[in-house]
This record gives C-alpha cells, structure tokens and sequence, in this order.
C-alpha cells in the first residue's frame, strides 16, 4: 500500500436516482440492515431526540436527512441500520443517549497541522491596531525546521486529540512549512501516520532561498520535491495570490501533481480576486479553498462542476478580513464545505463548532447549512462518500451532543457540547 493511502475503498451512497423500489427499500426504520451474526460486535445507540443523517431519503426529507426519536446501529466499524428507536433491531451493546443529539463527526477538510512555534506576537500586534512585519509564515518555516521529528509529531497529535475533544473524526492536513525536499517529505511522513488525507503543499509561498528565482523554487516543487513527497500524498495544493504563486505558476504545479497521481485543491482568492477558483475547476479540483473575492464568472464555474467552495471562517476572524459570502454561493448551487484552517498565524483554531457558529452568524448560512457544510460538505471535498454520514455502510464516526438539537452548536457558541465521540464504530470520548 502507498504510504499515507488507505486501500478500502469508500462506501456507495444510496443512489438518490434510484428506482421506487429501491427507494422502499431505504425507509426511514428498515435501510439496508446487514444480517446480524454471534461474531459481530454490534451497539445500539438509542432514546437520540434528533439524529442528523444527511441522507435526504431519510427522516423529514431534508439534506440534513433528520430523524426524531431516533436509534442508531454500529456493528464493527460501520452504521448497519438508522430509524425511529421503536423498531430497532436487537444488539450486543446498548447506549441511552438521553434525548440528546447525534451528528455525523466533523470533517475538516483543510488544515496545516505540522508545525513548530507559534505567532503570538503577530496577532496580538495585528488585534492591536500595530503594523507587524515579523516574516509572518517565514517564522513558522524557520521553526519547523529547527524541530525535531518528535517535537513535530507531538505537535500534531496534540491538535489532533483537541480537535477530537471537538467532534472532528477526519481531518485533512498540509505540509508546506518546511520548503525544502527534506523537510517537506518529513512532515508528509509524519502526517500520514495519522490520517489518509495528506497534502502536499510545497508551493506555500516561494522558500526564502530563493527569493530572489521564484522560477527555480517552481523547477524544485515540480521536480525533486514532488518526487520525494508524492508517496506520502493523496492531494497537492497551491496557494495561488498575489505574493505566493500566479496563475501560471499554479497551474504548472497542479499539473505536476496530477502526472503523479495526486489530486488538485487549491487555496483561491482569499485575498483578491484572481485565477485561483477558474483553475481549480479547469483542472478539476477537489476543493477551492477562501473563496472570498469571487466574480459571478467564479461562481458560475463553481456552480457548474464538482469543485467544492471550502470556507475557512477561522481566518476571517484572526485577521479582520472580509467574510465570504456564503449565501450567495449556496444560493448559486454551490457546494460548500466549513473547515478550521487551523494554523499558527491567521486561523489557530482546531474548533468545528467554533466555525459553524461564524458561518451562521457572520456568513449567511442557516444552521443547517453549516452542519451539513461541515460534515457531508467535508466529505465532498474529499470526495469520500463513507464519511460525513449517517447511513448504512458509511464509517460509524459520530458524536454525541449535550443538547437536544444540532442547532446548539450556533445557538451556543463556545459552549463544550460534544460529550461523546465514536470513530470507526469505537467510542474515543
């Protein structure tokens, strides 16, 4: 198996286009339960007084697929049956959700988690009204490059388990604060110890050596560095704006990426508008990441492909910019995922919840539209279809809420709700 790869394949959906009968077959108490052996340990999550599904075919008929009064079952890693809790079958383990919520677990479709130090004195000079010009992601590149691979994998699992305390049951992540084959290949190799969702992010901005021949560092990305990361990779990534890569640039090294087999995303226009997200659906990127500056030719291209808009509110709000405008993408027909962007200078927060509630307070989604943003929208920007749901054969990755709603997760903000977490059928909180 490649490094950093998973070799299971993900689940089939339900097929929304499928024939009556097999859409009687999927109602709401009897969907595809496998048959039940002694071998098999099975639990029963039950009394749930709303279960979030994201299955349309399912519960009141929303995207979110909402089902009340509600049971789940788990058997090993995977969801084998969803429905009213009156009609669940018999299992080896039972939990009382105690008229609590269930959701799928968060999928944080984009975040750079392989680093050393941190900005503090960046920000507070930047929420103080202070010009800073300390090197900004410079400062980060020079300290993960003096870490060590110990300091480095500990950093990440520390971020990882506090995103887990949070609901996040998958989570993408970069490399890109290295910029040397060396370094870059090391973060990739610690990364994929952790997650299948690995990023290869050579093309962060221009190292610092060669500054002065963005051309060469360009050469080097597409050449011997792609060379020594591409293993431990399933995506390439390139931060395409002003003061980073231009649009040429970026699809030289997109276009690398994709000969050895990894998939385009891209972060675009975040800080101006530019040919980050018309390139991301040219070269059929999973995702365009930021998507704050965006004409109606970008969304319109958006809308028209399966490019997903990840938004990344924590920025936003770490750095006083403009939100995106997320009602008019979702209102475009756009797919839309909410993700952390978590990392030490101008989004360092690994909290999901935290950017539901921005997004429904500051960027126009309803709360539902964040939810399903942040879970099944993850998993779209991906392109798995065995997370961010809860439907027989999708992995049982789910939390539990301290409250009756999804709704809490803006209606609380800040509040620590989730109070139970199941990853791959096991529970972890």
């Amino acid at each position: 198996m490649t490094p950093g790869r998973s070799s299971e394949r993900p689940a089939p959906d339900p097929d929304p286009t499928a024939d009556q009968a097999t859409k009687d077959a999927m109602s709401n108490a009897t969907t595809v339960s496998p048959a039940h052996s002694a071998s098999t340990a099975s639990t029963l999550i039950t009394n749930i007084a709303a279960l979030v599904t994201n299955d349309p075919s399912l519960g009141d008929g929303t995207p979110l697929g909402l089902i009340q009064d509600a049971a789940v079952v788990i058997e090993n890693d995977r969801i084998a049956w969803t429905g009213d809790q009156s009609k669940a079958p018999a299992t080896d383990n039972r939990v009382d959700a105690g008229g609590r919520a269930v959701l799928p677990g968060f999928v944080d479709s984009h975040s750079h988690l392989v680093f050393a130090g941190d900005r503090t004195q960046e920000f507070n000079a930047r929420m103080s009204g202070r010009p800073y010009s300390a090197g900004g992601i410079r400062t980060t590149v020079a300290a993960t490059r003096a870490a060590t691979d110990e300091e480095l994998e500990a950093n990440l699992t520390r971020y990882l388990a506090e995103a887990l305390r949070q609901g996040t049951t998958t989570f993408e992540t970069k490399s890109g604060y290295g910029l040397t084959t060396e370094d870059e290949s090391r973060a990739l190799r610690l990364a994929a110890r952790h997650t299948d969702e690995v990023t290869y992010l050579g093309a962060h901005i221009v190292a610092p050596e060669f500054a002065e021949d963005p051309a060469a560092y360009v050469a080097l990305v597409t050449g011997e560095m792609l060379d020594a990361c591409a293993p431990y990779a399933r995506w390439i990534d390139v931060f395409c704006e002003k003061g980073a890569f231009d649009g040429d640039q970026a699809r030289a090294i997109l276009t690398a990426g994709k000969a050895r087999g990894l998939h385009p995303r891209i972060h675009a226009n975040q800080l101006s508008y530019g040919p980050g997200v018309r390139l991301a659906v040219e070269l059929d990127a999973a995702s365009a990441d930021h998507c704050t500056h965006l004409t109606e030719e970008d969304i319109d291209a958006l809308a028209n492909s399966r490019t997903v808009a990840t938004l990344l509110p924590g920025a936003e709000f770490s750095t006083r910019a403009e939100w995106p405008d997320a009602r008019r993408l979702l209102d475009a027909g756009v797919t839309v995922a909410l993700s952390t962007d978590c990392n030490p200078g101008s989004s360092f927060t690994s909290s999901v919840p935290f950017c539901v509630a921005l997004a429904v307070r500051d960027m126009g989604m309803t709360p539902d539209e964040a939810v399903w943003s942040a879970t099944a929208g993850g998993a779209a920007a991906l392109r798995r279809t065995d997370i961010g749901r809860l439907t027989p054969g999708a992995y049982a990755d789910l939390m539990l809420l301290d409250a009756p709603s999804h709704v809490h997760l803006a209606y609380r903000p800040g509040v620590p709700l989730v109070t139970g977490v199941w990853r791959r059928g096991e529970r972890v909180l």
